[in-house]
């Protein structure tokens, strides 16, 4: 019997595209959703599936509920695990609406965190504002990713204004800029009220995206991501992914599941 360290499956058979990135990737990124996984099920996420994980956001609010042990734990595993561990969004915005963000940003250097979500999708964000944030977390050598649009159900997105936030937010030092829908995938953006990816709203936002490696689209639903990787290639950035889905989402980006078996030894037609 072959020792495990002479145990490996055929290239044809791991990685039909033959054109997945090992990390850091620039891009193909998965941004995975955790919405408070305690200590074995979060150990037990990164031995099988750390590889394919790319950004961790800790949903929401739920940072500040955590044991200060679990939560400093947790940040270090993954950051082992290569992976940059974020606050949510609601978060910041919770911090600017009661004027604390100083104390936010300690508070996130202090944990351990590599980076923070801005996003206005509770409150009403100045655009001034929002430079101000990304900047001041910038400087402060945290990543920084953007995120467009609302939480509320029935909100769609204005093309030409994604592009232009997307460009002043690259401009301010942003890495990504993400395409909001929620944790649910519903009735937000770029989803319809049954979860349907909007193709008209698609085809405009790629005819003008200049840059899609730095735009993730959150996309939990898995008939959504099949959606984008059929639109885009399987390079393509994607967000708010339940935790129990990222191997299921990799063989997919890899052409190891039905939904994408046919892109399989194809994916070079793709470009991001």
């Amino acid at each position: 019997m072959e020792t495990t360290s002479n145990l490996m499956w055929p290239g044809a058979l791991s990685d039909p595209s033959g054109r997945r990135q090992a990390k850091p990737r620039a891009a193909g990124i998965t941004m995975v959703i955790d919405k408070g996984l305690g200590q074995h099920a979060f150990e037990d996420l990164l031995a099988a599936a750390g590889e394919y994980i790319d950004i961790i956001k800790f949903g929401f609010g739920t940072s500040p509920l955590y044991p200060v042990e679990l939560l400093t734990r947790k940040i270090e595993w993954a950051k082992r695990s290569r992976i940059t561990v974020i606050p949510g969004g609601t978060l910041l915005e919770a911090a600017v609406a009661r004027d604390v963000v100083p104390a936010f940003f300690r508070q996130v250097l202090g944990f351990g965190f590599d980076g923070i979500e801005v996003s206005d999708g509770t409150i009403e964000l100045p655009r001034d504002r929002r430079d101000e944030l990304i900047r001041d977390a910038a400087a402060l050598g945290l990543k920084v990713y953007t995120e467009y649009g609302k939480k509320i159900f029935g909100s769609r997105i204005d093309v030409q204004e994604f592009a232009e936030t997307a460009e002043r937010d690259f401009e301010a030092g942003a890495e990504l800029v993400t395409v909001e829908a929620r944790e649910s995938g519903v009735g937000v953006g770029l989803f319809d009220e049954k979860g349907s990816c909007r193709e008209q709203t698609l085809s405009e936002m790629l005819r003008i995206i200049p840059n899609r490696s730095r735009i993730l689209w959150e996309a939990p639903q898995k008939e959504q991501q099949v959606a984008l990787i059929k639109s885009i290639g399987p390079e393509v950035n994607l967000g708010n992914i339940p935790v129990h889905d990222v191997m299921a989402l990799e063989t997919m980006r890899r052409g190891l599941r039905s939904d994408t078996f046919e892109l399989g030894g194809a994916f070079s037609d793709y470009v991001i």
